[in-house]
């Protein structure tokens, strides 16, 4: 992301209205009131399919980390927006200011990974970013991402984020629907263990296909 376009994510956080455009001048507002509002039951039933430790991956103001960490997970957000982050502590999530192509704490180490609010879009190429979070977690973890309808095609955008009329340099985001994460997940080296859709919001649970070196018959007991 552009940094004028994290300044206006940043300034979107803070309340000032945002949208976003396309190159086609298509626009779609952010739905910001829910992502810094409480979790929903779409929320919960995402969070439902994680297990053990969980990273939270651009996790905003930390709603998820948040209710993950109440529903007794050892639970850490990540997000490269410093206020993002430090409205997370605020509201008493564990977070951290971070890049997930950069480094990550206890990398290898989580038993899931979470892209929620249709964060498996994060730098405009989703077979980048699954491969970097299979990289995250145990031998037998498991990713857990939103994803758009059903029918909708996997594509890069290119966006920009407009706030009090003025917009952000460009950046790519990319849209992943419910039909397309078999053939993507498989190309990344993981396999669907299920597809789920809950009062309008599409999600898939996602698990290492090839095991690891280190993923011993002990190891898989332990992770499953």
């Amino acid at each position: 992301m552009s940094e004028s376009a994290l300044l206006g994510y940043e300034a979107a956080l803070a309340g000032v209205p945002c949208h976003v455009i396309d190159d086609d001048a298509r626009s779609v507002s952010i739905p910001i009131h829910r992502w810094t509002g409480a979790p929903t039951a779409e929320d919960f039933a995402l969070i439902g399919q994680c297990r053990g430790d969980t990273l939270d991956i651009g996790c905003g103001a930390g709603r998820m980390t948040i209710a993950l960490a109440r529903r007794g997970h050892d639970s850490l957000g990540i997000d490269i927006s410093p206020a993002a982050v430090r409205r997370a502590r605020l509201h008493g999530a564990v977070a951290r200011v971070a890049d997930v192509f950069g480094e990550v704490p206890r990398a290898g180490r989580w038993h899931t990974v979470l892209l929620a609010d249709g964060n498996i879009g994060i730098g405009g190429n989703p077979l980048r970013l699954l491969r970097r979070a299979a990289s995250l977690v145990v031998p037998g973890g498991h990713l857990v991402t939103d994803l758009a309808d059903a029918g909708v095609a996997t594509s890069v955008r290119r966006l920009r984020l407009v706030v009090d009329g003025r917009p952000s340099r460009p950046f790519h985001w990319a849209v992943v629907g419910a039909d397309g994460i078999q053939l993507l997940a498989a190309t990344a080296g993981l396999r669907v263990d299920s597809i789920g859709h809950h009062q309008g919001r599409w999600s898939a649970r996602l698990r290492l296909r090839t095991p690891r070196v280190d993923d011993t018959p002990s190891n898989r007991r332990r992770y499953q």
